[in-house]
């Protein structure tokens, strides 16, 4: 299986059409819209405008109420959560210091260049 790296991607989509084994991407960028073609499988995000929100009905609010909860662990979908990075330390960055006001511009210069010799 291909990593999500190896894989063809759209981003912010509006419209999402699937044939077969290519997948059509429609998305807005400034200059008007673009489509993409795209080879399955691919990673395709979405933007707000893809779809219509459902609003939720009271009648609806009870049945879900009465409906049964499976609880499945992650052994049971054969999924491994073992923790595969180890934090070996967490230090904050050290404090800056104060700056300074100069008077003019030649002393700023005067300074970037004897002090901090960045110029």
């Amino acid at each position: 299986m291909p990593t999500s790296a190896d894989l063809p991607q759209a981003t912010f989509a509006s419209k999402v059409e699937v044939a077969g084994d290519k997948v059509s991407v429609t998305r807005e960028v400034d200059g008007g819209l673009e489509t993409l073609s795209l080879s399955l499988p691919a990673v395709i995000t979405s933007d707000l405008r893809l779809n219509e929100p459902r609003y939720v009905t009271l009648p609806n609010i009870m049945k879900a109420k009465k409906k049964q909860l499976d609880t499945v662990s992650p052994a049971d979908l054969g999924v491994d959560v073992a923790p595969r990075l180890k934090t070996l330390k967490v230090a904050e960055p050290p404090k800056r210091g104060a700056g300074i006001k100069v008077p003019d511009v030649a002393t700023l210069v005067d300074k970037l260049k004897n002090e901090a010799r960045v110029i």
